[in-house]
């Protein structure tokens, strides 16, 4: 698997764990205890998501530009 490959799976991986404790997360039944442990564990998360996301943002903003995507945005 390439590196990109890894990156984007990663990326998948985190926003389903956001997915799935935002919504555990709305569960009544959740002690007090419990509902600090998951808004913990969104902001981890999260912070690791944002950090996937900026790595990518910087791939796609760095990556040459092919002669096939130049035209396909205009550029020839």
């Amino acid at each position: 698997m390439t590196e990109p490959d890894v990156l984007e799976r990663n990326i998948r991986e985190h926003q389903e764990r956001q997915r799935v404790a935002w919504q555990h997360l709305s569960m009544p039944s959740l002690t007090a205890f419990e509902s600090r442990e998951l808004r913990n564990q969104i902001k981890q998360s999260g912070a690791e998501l944002r950090r996937c996301l900026d790595m990518r943002s910087e791939r796609l903003r760095t990556a040459p530009v092919t002669r096939a995507h130049a035209s396909s945005i205009g550029l020839n």
